[in-house]
């Protein structure tokens, strides 16, 4: 990998409103010129011996990742992945998911991380959207991709399980408790196991290593992007790496040694970024939690003492009730950040107080980002909270706040559509020139801009706020579902005239899924029918993005111009929650 370093130094001044945050944190930084990989193997010949990641109690050091990795990237090549090919990996926050990523990036590959909990329907769609020609996934979804492979061909299916990392004893306690009550599956080609893959690479004598630059793509990951339909992001080296060289300037308390909790998932890029490579870019460990629930991550806070956090609002508002957590110590905290969707100023006066009582000495940090810049491209400065606000845009990066629809400043304080950029700013959309085109955007200035799709505004001091989405989305737990993709889904039932998708408030997801359905004219509404079409969503629909209710209606209301007024049925669902609140 070349010494040479990237800068992004602008010509013009630091915005006047962050000339004074500057002072602190640097306003500019340099950036690796090399992979992903590269960057983590300095890091590894620094700090060999340091804790890397953790799963199940097992600490991996530097050193040894780096070796399991190379495995891994032999193993790849063994069975014919080369230099650009697409690999989908289909897992939760699990070792083997590290090695992939990074494995495939050694060989120059390119990792497209999924949700393992995607219907058949969806991981169908986004193999043959990211055109990849082999999947790895666990046992327990063995099943599902039996039934994917009716959709899509791929040359090799490599199936792993959680023990295949554990220890003998490990996985003994794994039997007892989970793996017991899976049957292990027969596999049929294209599917191979782990151990065989691994045993491949072992036998590999050819090179593997391939040297890639800091804009050559290294990921995909999936999300409905600025307009709800869903798309794969294309991030290069530079974008990952980018972030993680900010996000430790941006904390400004990250040191080598330090750890933090993982339980975003790799898939998602506040997990994968900042949860993932981040910490490893600052020397520290990574420690993975595969399944989240109340009483695991409360023993896993009392137990590794982790000095970060990160999570979205909901995860911020389960820990709050966690009876778990009563005797659990915070001082270990560092730092404490909250992205994926807004923080309530209740929600954070609420957990800065919780904080409190269990020792920590840190509040919580807003941030906002997009995975078309990976995630968080701002953060909230220690010190320097402000009600509402999202926080200061990263070293280097850009805010700006448009008229929505133009390319045109609006002045401080009005609210426009936000637009920002970067180094961590997408390729581009796969398959999707047009929309490519349509967000990526260069302006008179002669930067190209990325348009959210979100609108906000920026104070005076250059703090930006957040205010709704332009588009229509609803967020549930983090996650952002697009109801327009539920409805085509709703409606390609039989029975289905029409739906609507709308999401309602809760107080621990935040929102969650609703759909309202009109049948064809002479089908009789009956629990026969409703389980049909809960099932009809099951099948084709991620579990986190299930309507937690069917309301079937004679009718739906309607605009002016004849369109489903999807509002008229948030407002009446708000008013039942108001009305049961009142009671």
């Amino acid at each position: 990998m070349s010494e040479e370093k990237i800068t992004f130094n602008w010509d013009a001044e630091i915005p006047a409103p962050w000339q004074k945050f500057y002072g602190t944190v640097p306003a500019h930084l340099e950036y690796p010129t090399g992979s992903m990989i590269d960057v983590i193997g300095k890091v590894a010949e620094k700090y060999p011996d340091f804790p890397a990641y953790v799963f199940q109690g097992i600490k991996t050091t530097y050193r040894e990742l780096m070796d399991k990795v190379d495995r891994v990237a032999r193993s790849f090549r063994a069975i014919g992945i080369k230099a650009d090919d697409r690999v989908t990996v289909c897992m939760p926050n699990c070792p083997q998911a590290l090695l992939c990523l990074y494995g495939l990036n050694r060989i120059g590959a390119i990792a497209t991380m999924i949700h393992p909990l995607s219907s058949v329907g969806e991981i169908a769609f986004y193999i043959k959207d990211s055109a990849s020609v082999a999947v790895v996934t666990l046992d327990m979804f063995y099943q599902k991709f039996t039934e994917v492979l009716k959709e899509v061909e791929i040359d090799t299916l490599v199936i792993s399980s959680v023990s295949d990392v554990l220890t003998p004893l490990l996985k003994f306690g794994y039997w007892l408790t989970e793996g017991r009550k899976m049957t292990r599956p027969e596999l049929k080609a294209p599917a191979m196991l782990w151990t065989d893959f691994l045993k491949a690479g072992d036998a590999y004598r050819g090179e593997f290593r391939v040297e890639r630059d800091a804009n050559d793509p290294a990921v995909i990951l999936f999300s409905g992007g600025t307009t709800g339909k869903t798309k794969g992001i294309l991030l290069s080296n530079l974008n990952f790496n980018a972030l993680g060289k900010q996000t430790i300037e941006m904390a400004t308390t990250f040191e080598e040694g330090q750890s933090m909790l993982a339980a975003m998932p790799v898939f998602h890029g506040f997990g994968l970024g900042v949860c993932i490579h981040t910490i490893l870019i600052a020397g520290g460990t990574s420690i993975l939690v595969p399944r989240v629930s109340v009483e695991s991550y409360a023993r896993l806070l009392k137990k590794a003492q982790p000095n970060y956090i990160a999570g979205v609002p909901t995860l911020y508002e389960g820990i709050t009730r966690n009876p778990y957590m009563d005797n659990v110590k915070l001082s270990c905290l560092k730092g404490v950040f909250s992205g994926g969707d807004s923080l309530s100023v209740e929600l954070k006066k609420k957990f800065d107080k919780f904080l409190a009582v269990h020792g920590a000495s840190v509040t919580v940090r807003e941030g906002y980002g997009t995975t078309e810049c990976v995630t968080a491209s701002c953060l909230t400065p220690i010190g320097m909270y402000r009600e509402g606000s999202i926080g200061l845009p990263f070293p280097d990066t850009y805010y700006q706040i448009v008229k929505p629809g133009t390319n045109d400043p609006v002045p401080y304080g009005e609210d426009g559509e936000i637009c920002l950029t970067g180094p961590t700013l997408m390729l581009e959309y796969i398959n999707q020139p047009e929309e490519t085109a349509n967000t990526l955007v260069k302006h008179a200035d002669g930067h190209v801009w990325l348009h959210t799709g979100d609108l906000g505004k920026m104070d005076e001091d250059g703090f930006v706020y957040f205010k709704q989405r332009i588009k229509r989305m609803i967020v549930t737990s983090g996650y952002n579902v697009y109801p327009s993709q539920l409805e085509n889904i709703i409606d390609s039932h039989e029975s289905v005239q029409m739906s609507c998708v709308i999401g309602v408030p809760d107080s621990y997801k935040m929102q969650k899924v609703k759909a309202f359905v009109v049948l064809m004219p002479g089908v009789k509404e009956t629990p026969e029918l409703k389980r049909e079409l809960f099932e009809h969503c099951r099948r084709n629909i991620a579990k986190y993005a299930m309507p937690y209710e069917i309301e079937i209606r004679d009718s739906l209301p309607k605009t002016l111009v004849g369109k489903v007024a999807y509002t008229v049925l948030e407002k009446e669902e708000l008013e039942k929650l108001n009305g049961k609140k009142a009671e």
